[in-house]
């Protein structure tokens, strides 16, 4: 959210539909004249967006979290900072060349963000590699890992306090269902096929006898008549 936030309000600075921005107008008259290109256009106004959202995300944050839970509200303006980080860490540079017959003599370069599509794939891999830590009441959170525990924690990295549950096992407690015996796709790759959905536990396959009504036409006057017609496929559900 954090991270969609300063996407959001940073093309739209660019754009020139909002008063309060526009571009970033820091790097223009610098470059490198030697190799034949310098700073100019419209590069997005990345650090109006973070603010904005940092000030939105946080106070928000703040209210909803006033309830003693100091922990949580750590957790959650850190995730929230790595997020808009992630914006930034994946902005690139779009350059245009000027020159008689297009023989780009100069080039013209301006910072742009990535499509929010590439943000998000870096955001999910930095959710994939989160670390777990260990709250220490008014001092600052550290890892869990006790190997590790002298390492920093960097701005980019998500943390988390407690594991998510097993949603591969029934868990009644938690009102977990698990995935036993749900039906799923043997031949796709995404969330519903079998190697996904089963946990690696492997699935079952059944034969189900289809029976339906088929090739049906209007008889006159007046009835539909159809032919009955039977199909065998196979089902597969999770072991």
């Amino acid at each position: 959210m954090a991270a969609g936030l300063v996407h959001a309000v940073t093309r739209s600075c660019s754009a020139g539909n909002m008063t309060e921005c526009s571009c970033d107008m820091s790097l223009l008259g610098s470059g490198s004249p030697t190799e034949g290109w310098h700073w100019g256009g419209c590069s997005d106004d990345i650090a109006f967006g973070t603010s904005f959202s940092r000030r939105f995300i946080n106070n928000s944050v703040k209210n909803i979290s006033a309830r003693g839970e100091d922990a949580l509200l750590t957790m959650n303006q850190h995730n929230s900072e790595a997020g808009r980080q992630a914006v930034a860490k994946t902005m690139l540079t779009d350059c245009r060349c000027h020159g008689v017959s297009g023989s780009c003599a100069v080039k013209t370069c301006w910072r742009t963000m990535a499509a929010f599509e590439h943000v998000g794939a870096y955001l999910k891999e930095r959710y994939e590699n989160s670390v777990q830590v260990v709250d220490r009441s008014k001092r600052k959170v550290r890892r869990k890992d006790k190997d590790h525990r002298q390492t920093p924690i960097s701005k980019e990295e998500f943390i988390f306090f407690n594991k998510s549950p097993n949603y591969c096992l029934e868990d009644r407690r938690l009102g977990v269902t698990g995935t036993r015996g749900r039906r799923c796709n043997r031949t796709s790759a995404g969330p519903d096929g079998c190697n996904l959905l089963c946990c690696g536990r492997g699935y079952n396959t059944h034969v189900v006898r289809h029976v339906e009504r088929c090739e049906c036409k209007f008889v006159w006057c007046c009835y539909v008549h159809c032919r009955r017609c039977e199909t065998m496929n196979d089902m597969h559900t999770c072991k």
